[in-house]
């Protein structure tokens, strides 16, 4: 019998959620999900639907959530299904929700910019060259057991966080002359959380396409939503 994978995407175009989402349709077919797409987090409310959701892909960022759209999410996810996602479409998602921020465990703050002399006004901008770092968890964890530390050149998110999530790998914002902060500041890039029955998965890389296409990136995402699945 095949699991159900909800995909609720939309929100800022730059962060491509159609096109990054549908990249993992046929994964998600290929181990036996039935997908559902819909463009607004609305079909939370749906409880007799949700209560058959085992994955909640969701890539909605900068949006906002009504308060009876979130206690479907939530109780969701207490009851069981996973909820995963990629940087700002579950990371930087719902910002007025302080609830649906402790579900998640952690909030996008900044992503560090190029010297500003070299700043042309496009998404560019903020592309950096950066490692990912494995942590001791994560050599261990089946989300990334077997990967090493890895270099990306895209946005770098600093991201608020809190001790309760499990990190698998992490990432350092330095600090160069133009940067307000004074010393190099390490946020989780990959990480975790259970939330009662139910299990979230955040990577904080994916802003775009090709982001998520990166080997490194894919598997992680791949191997996270199985994790996270009900």
């Amino acid at each position: 019998m095949s699991r159900v994978a909800l995909i609720v995407r939309g929100g800022w175009d730059g962060h491509e959620p159609e096109q990054t989402t549908d990249s993992f349709v046929p994964f998600l077919e290929a181990n036996d999900f039935t997908v559902r797409i819909e463009t607004s987090p609305a079909v939370y409310t749906d409880e007799e639907f949700m209560d058959t959701v085992d994955l909640v892909l969701q890539i909605n960022t900068m949006s906002t959530i009504q308060s009876e759209e979130f206690a479907g999410l939530q109780r969701a996810v207490l009851r069981g299904a996973g909820l995963a996602g990629w940087h700002g479409g579950i990371a930087d998602a719902y910002r007025d929700n302080a609830d649906y921020l402790h579900m998640i465990g952690g909030q996008f703050a900044h992503h560090a910019g190029k010297d500003p002399g070299e700043r042309t006004g496009e998404q560019s901008d903020n592309y950096i060259p950066y490692t990912v770092h494995i942590t001791e968890l994560g050599t261990a964890h089946p989300i990334t057991a077997g990967i090493g530390d890895f270099d990306l050149e895209t946005e770098q998110y600093w991201v608020l966080s809190d001790e309760y999530n499990d990190v698998l790998a992490t990432t350092t914002q330095e600090v160069r002359p133009w940067d307000a902060w004074h010393r190099p500041v390490t946020s989780p890039a990959v990480w975790v959380r259970e939330w009662g029955a139910g299990r979230v998965f955040v990577s904080a890389p994916g802003h775009k396409l090709d982001v998520v296409r990166e080997p490194h990136v894919r598997t992680i995402i791949e191997r996270g939503l199985l994790w996270a699945a009900r």
